[in-house]
C-alpha cells in the first residue's frame, strides 16, 4: 500500500517539473531579442511593397464610375439653341451664304422671312457643329448679339426609357393573356386593354424620338439687318424722341399687362360679381317701402296733454 502511494507521489512530482521546464523555455523564446535578419524582415512585412503602392495609386487616380441611374458629365443630354443678330450691307447676299454654310454642316434652314432691308431665318444643324457654324455665320457681318442656351433633358430621357421598358413588358404580358383567352368576352376585354397599352407605348416612343431629335439637332435663330436700318434705329433711340419712344413702349407694356390682369379677373367677376350686385339691388329695393312708412308715423300730430 505504501509503495503505491510513493509511486503516485513520484509521478506527480515528475509531471510538475516537466510543466515548469516547458514554461521556462517558452518565456526564454519570447524574451529572446530578434536577430539582425529577423529585424530586417519584420519592417518589410508591415510596410506595403512598391508594386502594391503603384497599383493603389493608379487605382486612386482613375475616375470612379458614376452610380447606376445617374449618367456622368459626358453622358448628359443637352438641348442647345442659339440666337444671332448681324448687320450687313446686303441682306440678300448674307442669306445666300447662310444656306451654303448650313448645307455644308449637314443641316437645313427652317422658317424664313426675307425683306429688302431685314431678314430672319432658323438654321438647324447637328449639335456637335453648333459652335463652328456660329463662328462662320458671325463672319458674314457685324455681330450685334450672340446667345447660346442649353437645357438638360437627361432626367427626362432616363424617365422615358424606364417607362418604355415597363410598358413593353406590360404589352407582352397582355399579348400572352390574349393567346390564352378562350371565350369571346375574355378576348374582347383583353384586346381592349391591349389596344390601350399599345397606344400609351406608341406615345412614349414618339416622346422619346422627339427628345432625341432635340438633343441631336440645334436651332439657330438668325436675324440680319441692313447697316442703314441699324444706324437709323440707333439714332431714333437717342435724344428726346428716343426717350418718347421708350416711354411709349413702356406705356404699351404696362397697358398690355393691365389688360391681361383684367382679362384674367373677368370670369370671376361674371361668376361672383353679377349675383352679388343683384343681391344688393334686391335688398335695397326691399328697404325703400319701409322708409315712407316710418316718415308718416313721425309726422302724426302728438296727442294733447291731459289736464
Amino acid at each position: 500500500m505504501r509503495n503505491g502511494v510513493r509511486w503516485v507521489a513520484a509521478a506527480g512530482i515528475v509531471l510538475a517539473l516537466a510543466g515548469c521546464s516547458a514554461n521556462d523555455s517558452g518565456g526564454e523564446s519570447a524574451a529572446m531579442p530578434m536577430s539582425a535578419d529577423t529585424r530586417q524582415a519584420a519592417p518589410n512585412q508591415g510596410a506595403p511593397s512598391k508594386e502594391s503602392t503603384d497599383s493603389a495609386g493608379k487605382a486612386g487616380s482613375d475616375k470612379a464610375p458614376a452610380p447606376a441611374g445617374q449618367p456622368g458629365i459626358t453622358d448628359r443630354k443637352l438641348v442647345r439653341t442659339a440666337s444671332l443678330e448681324l448687320t450687313a450691307p446686303n441682306v440678300a447676299d448674307v442669306i445666300s451664304q447662310v444656306r451654303v454654310i448650313t448645307q455644308g454642316a449637314a443641316g437645313y434652314t427652317g422658317q424664313e422671312s426675307t425683306q429688302d432691308k431685314r431678314a430672319s431665318v432658323n438654321v438647324i444643324v447637328p449639335s456637335e457643329r453648333l459652335d463652328g457654324v456660329l463662328d462662320q455665320l458671325g463672319k458674314l457681318g457685324k455681330q450685334v448679339k450672340r446667345e447660346v442656351t442649353a437645357t438638360d433633358v437627361t432626367e427626362q430621357m432616363v424617365d422615358v426609357d424606364s417607362r418604355l421598358a415597363t410598358q413593353r413588358a406590360s404589352v407582352e404580358r397582355i399579348r400572352a393573356l390574349l393567346a390564352k383567352a378562350t371565350s369571346v368576352s375574355e378576348i374582347a376585354s383583353v384586346e381592349s386593354e391591349l389596344t390601350s397599352r399599345e397606344a400609351e407605348l406608341e406615345s412614349l416612343q414618339k416622346r422619346r424620338e422627339s427628345l432625341a431629335g432635340s438633343v441631336a439637332m440645334s436651332t439657330i435663330s438668325l436675324q440680319v439687318k441692313a447697316e442703314t436700318v441699324a444706324a437709323a434705329e440707333e439714332e431714333s433711340r437717342s435724344g428726346f424722341f428716343g426717350g418718347l419712344a421708350d416711354g411709349w413702349d413702356a406705356f404699351l407694356t404696362f397697358g398690355g399687362g393691365l389688360l391681361t390682369v383684367i382679362g384674367a379677373m373677368a370670369p370671376f367677376l361674371l361668376v361672383f360679381g353679377v349675383p352679388a350686385a343683384a343681391l344688393v339691388w334686391w335688398l335695397r329695393k326691399r328697404r325703400r317701402p319701409a322708409e315712407p312708412a316710418m316718415a308718416t308715423a313721425s309726422d302724426l300730430p302728438s296727442a294733447p296733454p291731459l289736464d
